[in-house]
């Protein structure tokens, strides 16, 4: 079974995240580099060295913009926004614009995919699971959207659907970062200045908005990350 150290940031601004996220993924990409050595005219694979992270954060109000996302899927003004306090970062993560904000989980799984899988997809399948099982904790039915990364409520019903869970990830050598932002008492009015995830005419919720009352926030990142340890069969350090 596989270890992986979590931590808990708390309230961490975006960029620090970032830069942190960083700091981690060039740790791991350094010892993959080194990871064969030659050893009698021969490689020896140290692989072992690569070190997996989980971290949960809950960030001031910010929109981030995905590598393949528009800005024309950002509705406020530049003045409007700062006079609002939120701020902006185009990232280099996969996926189009969202928001992250308080009382919204983030989870930013630092991955060395090549001692699970090396796939992706099933990557981001597994983390769409890992909300899936959590928002069942809940007594609701969380659903995939073909072609719609994330995790939706009833996501074939037109004019019903919406989303609770955006995800984008970006990888290197396969080793992960970013990851998932799971609204749990989140403010959605954030969410009508952007086209969210660039997915028009479909709607954003929260576990608040969908069970009509608030959600212990400890308690609903205590059943993330559980669900997290069973899906990646890992023991959280």
């Amino acid at each position: 079974m596989q270890e992986v150290f979590f931590r808990d940031l708390g309230q961490m601004a975006y960029r620090e995240a970032w830069d942190l996220q960083e700091q981690l993924l060039q740790e791991n990409l350094k010892l993959k580099a080194a990871s064969f050595q030659p050893v009698e005219n021969e490689r020896v694979d140290t692989q072992e060295s690569t070190c997996h992270h989980l971290l949960f954060v809950e960030h001031p109000p910010v929109y981030t913009l995905g590598k393949s996302g528009h800005m024309e899927h950002v509705l406020i003004s530049e003045e409007d926004r700062l006079n609002k306090g939120i701020e902006f970062y185009k990232t280099n993560r996969g996926g189009d614009i969202t928001f992250h904000g308080p009382q919204q989980i983030v989870g930013y799984p630092i991955l060395d995919l090549e001692k699970f899988y090396t796939d992706i997809g099933r990557y981001l399948r597994n983390l769409e699971e890992v909300i899936i099982l959590t928002m069942a904790d809940y007594g609701l039915k969380g659903e995939r959207s073909p072609g719609e990364t994330g995790v939706w409520l009833d996501p074939f019903t037109p004019g019903k659907e919406r989303k609770i869970c955006a995800m984008g990830v970006r990888c290197s050598r396969w080793v992960t970062m970013h990851g998932f932002a799971f609204n749990i008492n989140t403010d959605l009015g954030y969410f009508d200045h952007i086209v969210p995830c660039g997915i028009k005419q479909k709607a954003v919720t929260s576990l608040e908005k969908e069970l009509g009352r608030k959600v212990d926030f400890e308690e609903a990142k205590a059943a993330v990350k559980r669900n997290f340890g069973k899906v990646f069969e890992v023991k959280l350090m």
